[in-house]
């Protein structure tokens, strides 16, 4: 054993091996000779836990390494409830429930169009108050407690909802906005922060070397800069900051270059929180930020379009905010790393980037084909007495 190490592995033996085998065929890994009744030594971490804790992180979009480590224990506890084994309910100045039948719950008002916020597993403020919405307007009390009949409620609704309108975004006033105008919110923007230079570009063409940082940086401070010019605050995401600020951020945007050792390796991607094997999105709002920052990159640029992910990063998972993550290319392919160099080019990165985000927050109809919404037609949007008009470098 590790004796500072709370995690489990192969060759481990102790009673929280059984606690791990019973946890694991609770979470619905079934396999031969894990339950503790099936083996001679129960307490023994064997190779049948070992495939089985592989299993599990496979199922969760965790990283597959066997080690029963605080991420997988963690996916583990939550993965001990399904809905309905008990009531749900949240209780000021307690910790939050936490587990999968909250996620299957919170997929469930996703469904109904009623909750619109990550689908993170924990019954937080936004939830209760998604319930009570629901459950008044089912005609049942509206206490915010998801109890046995707001249950068998949800179930008799919930069958009357076709799989095609899951995620759907109801009213676009639900993304939190009262207007689509940028002016008065607050993006959150961060930055790679590598700074290997790429082999393919020379200082004498970028005056210093070519890195994700001075690339990243770049893209991030025109960004910034057309933002704060159409209202709208940008600041680095702070968890600290966030938890007590007064005004939640709207979206966060991460910023990347790529790197391969493979130099044929080019493109963009972008991603959402989300399960990689499924493509479920667990923050739909930012699985749509992400299709659109897609389209609107990959219509602008002639960089290959690799497309849109969903992954389970602590970057993208940021409580109650919507989060992108994009890779604006590879530094050691030498096509990409000649257009990153440029600096007429990043400019059209940045339009690209302020653009999708306008295009997030407008309805449906006053919405606009990928490509050909210009700077100028986001001015519409955010009409400002005396407003430079944003171009140039």
């Amino acid at each position: 054993m590790h004796p500072t190490d709370e995690s489990l592995r192969r060759l481990d033996s102790s009673r929280r091996v059984v606690a791990l085998r019973e946890a694991l065929l609770r979470a619905g890994i079934s396999m031969s000779y894990l339950a503790p009744d099936s083996v001679n030594n129960a307490a023994f971490f064997d190779d049948h836990v070992d495939a089985a804790v592989r299993a599990f992180q496979q199922s969760r979009g965790l990283i597959v390494d066997g080690v029963a480590g605080p991420d997988t224990q963690r996916a583990l506890a939550e993965a001990q409830f399904r809905f309905g084994d008990r009531v749900l309910e949240f209780v000021e100045d307690q910790p939050a429930v936490r587990g999968d039948d909250v996620a299957e719950l919170q997929r469930h008002l996703s469904h109904l169009g009623f909750y619109y916020g990550h689908i993170d597993g924990e019954f937080g403020i936004r939830t209760r108050y998604a319930v009570a919405e629901l459950q008044e307007n089912l005609g049942i009390p509206g206490t915010g407690v998801c109890d046995g009949d707001t249950m068998t409620a949800m179930s008799r609704v919930n069958r009357a909802i076709s799989p095609s309108q899951a995620f759907a975004l109801r009213d676009y006033e639900r993304l939190d906005r009262s207007t689509a105008a940028l002016r008065g919110r607050t993006i959150t923007l961060n930055t790679g922060r590598s700074e290997i230079s790429s082999a393919h570009v020379t200082e004498r063409l970028t005056g210093q070397p070519l890195t994700e940082l001075l690339v990243a940086s770049d893209v991030r401070a025109r960004v910034e800069r057309i933002l704060g010019e159409f209202g709208a605050e940008v600041v680095e995401y702070d968890a600290a900051a966030a938890s007590v600020s007064g005004r939640s951020p709207s979206l966060n945007v991460n910023i990347h270059c790529d790197w391969l050792d493979q130099p044929a390796a080019s493109g963009m991607a972008a991603y959402y929180w989300g399960l990689p094997v499924t493509g479920e999105p667990r923050s739909p709002i930012g699985q749509r930020a992400a299709i659109l920052m897609m389209k609107e990159l990959a219509a602008r640029t002639d960089m290959a379009n690799l497309g849109v992910h969903a992954r389970t990063w602590d970057t993208l998972k940021l409580p109650g905010i919507p989060s992108v993550g994009i890779d604006l290319g590879y530094l050691s392919n030498f096509h990409d790393a000649h257009r990153l160099a440029d600096p007429v080019f990043r400019q059209t990165l940045a339009d690209s980037i302020v653009i999708a985000i306008q295009r997030l927050y407008l309805l449906e109809e006053e919405d606009q084909p990928t490509g050909t919404l210009a700077l100028d037609d986001v001015s519409r949007f955010n009409p400002v007495e005396d407003r430079r008009r944003v171009s140039g470098l």
